[in-house]
């Protein structure tokens, strides 16, 4: 009998990274980790809902490449084309199978 994997209470694991070439200073760094966690938390609901939909379980990585740190509001869209283009891919993925 086949035993299908737990499904995940969280089915995504986030991390967040901010260069210290181009934030010499830890409270710059540190306040740009905060925003863009922040605007993880409050998007990645609907994210997780695809993700069990699918029973898949994905490992995230964000890297802050600019080099001042940028609006919330602009972090915020930004997050979410992100997670878009991630759950566009998880869907083509699904019709090639």
């Amino acid at each position: 009998m086949p035993v299908n994997p737990p499904v995940n209470k969280y089915p995504v694991q986030a991390g967040f990274s901010v260069s210290t070439r181009k934030f010499p200073h830890a409270v710059d760094r540190n306040r740009v980790k905060r925003l863009t966690r922040e605007c993880w938390r409050l998007q990645k609901q609907t994210f997780y809902d695809v993700l069990q939909q699918r029973s898949l379980q994905l490992a995230v990585f964000f890297i802050y490449t600019d080099k001042k740190i940028a609006p919330y509001t602009t972090l915020h869209s930004k997050i979410s084309v992100i997670l878009k283009r991630l759950e566009n891919e998880i869907a083509k993925g699904d019709q090639s199978l």
